[in-house]
């Protein structure tokens, strides 16, 4: 193919998937600011499993549908150094540093990530299997026989998030199937969508009530660890055989929850469509704002549980606005996107141009340079 000396066209922005990241990263920072309220108050303990029980599984479909499974060149290779192991090495660094400097910890170690970083590695996971996934007949299959079953093996644990990452891994190959089935493409064109929002709020409402009148059940059972993907079954108190059918039980919860949430995401551009191109800077800044909060016992000295509820939900959106603005961005754009031209031995071939996509699948636009 000749050059023409033409600019390639770039592909159209959908606000949609942008307002989707904004507001699931935004769901993100919200729960990890309710949690320490999780203990003491049924309020904050419901708002947590509503939110846990879909909000990590929208994001790895997000990331999915936006991932492609062609075998990796060396452009697709360096945007895993770059995009993803050189800020959890950064990030896991600082967070050692902050917890040595706070709590006397030091045990630096970047197989085990800290807090947040867990879904960074698990993106990067997703991404080298994902090309092999789609040689196999039944990928997303597959994937959740992945998912069911990492729960029997106990020495699969948090080790570089490996059974996180195989615990989500079907969310995200769903993400990928749908765009390749033309399934989100076709639910984008439809016009009138009042009747699925009215069934999608119903959804969500039922699944609240269904909390909040056997919330004592949930905090006897535990239901909050079920939703991290993290433990295996016998560490979750659930030694039966059929431990695995409570796993695929939480999946297809989460599935028609995720469903019935991306149906009341806005499609038209508003002020925080913009905000979505800052998802992966609200997802690795915002534990270090709430860090010095959580570890100070502010949260639990008594104040009114509703109120307080209020005052963190609040805070979340806050944050997440503050962390996702051009400003924020442009000053820790070399921790969150390191372009470490020095590191490698060819990086004429790295991505180039006026915008950028991270592991999420968020293209970040930027002004063309001065001339």
């Amino acid at each position: 193919m000749t050059d023409t000396g033409t600019a390639p066209v770039r592909k159209r922005r959908v606000p949609f998937w942008d307002n989707a990241r904004f507001i699931c990263v935004t769901l993100v920072v919200i729960g990890h600011a309710i949690q320490r309220l999780t203990a003491d108050s049924d309020p904050a303990h419901v708002a947590y499993l509503f939110i846990y029980s879909f909000h990590m599984p929208a994001f790895a479909i997000i990331s999915g549908y936006f991932s492609k499974a062609d075998p990796p060149n060396k452009r697709a290779m360096l945007r895993i150094i770059t995009d993803i192991l050189i800020p959890y090495l950064i990030m896991e660094s600082v967070w050692s540093l902050v917890q040595f400097l706070v709590e006397g910890r030091s045990d630096f170690n970047p197989s085990t990530p800290s807090w947040t970083l867990w879904f960074l590695l698990a993106l990067g996971i997703f991404r080298v299997i994902l090309p092999y996934l789609a040689l196999l007949r039944w990928p997303l299959i597959i994937s959740v026989i992945a998912s069911v079953g990492v729960g029997y093996f106990a020495n699969v644990d948090s080790t570089f998030s490996l059974s996180r990452a195989i615990g989500i891994l079907p969310f995200f190959v769903l993400g990928w199937r749908a765009r390749e089935w033309g399934i989100a493409d076709r639910w984008l064109r439809l016009e009138r969508m009042l009747w699925m929002r009215v069934v999608a709020v119903a959804v969500l409402a039922a699944w609240v009530t269904v909390l909040t009148v056997y919330i004592d059940v949930w905090r006897q059972f535990e239901l909050r660890f079920w939703f991290f993907f993290n433990d295996g079954y016998q560490e979750l108190g659930e030694e039966e055989w059929w431990a695995g059918l409570i796993r695929l039980a939480v999946i297809l919860l989460a599935v028609v929850l995720c469903a019935a949430f991306l149906t009341l995401i806005p499609r038209r551009a508003s002020w925080l469509t913009p905000l979505g191109q800052g998802t992966m800077y609200v997802y690795l800044l915002h534990s270090f704002l709430l860090y010095p909060l959580r570890e100070s016992g502010l949260l639990t000295i008594g104040y009114p549980s509703g109120s307080l509820l209020v005052l963190m939900v609040l805070a979340g959106i806050a944050i997440s606005i503050v962390l996702a603005s051009p400003p924020v961005r442009r000053l820790f754009r070399p921790v969150i996107e390191p372009k470490p031209k020095w590191l490698f031995r060819a990086f004429d071939d790295a991505p180039t141009g006026h915008s950028r996509i991270d592991p999420t699948g968020s293209r970040r636009d930027r002004p063309a340079p001065r001339r």
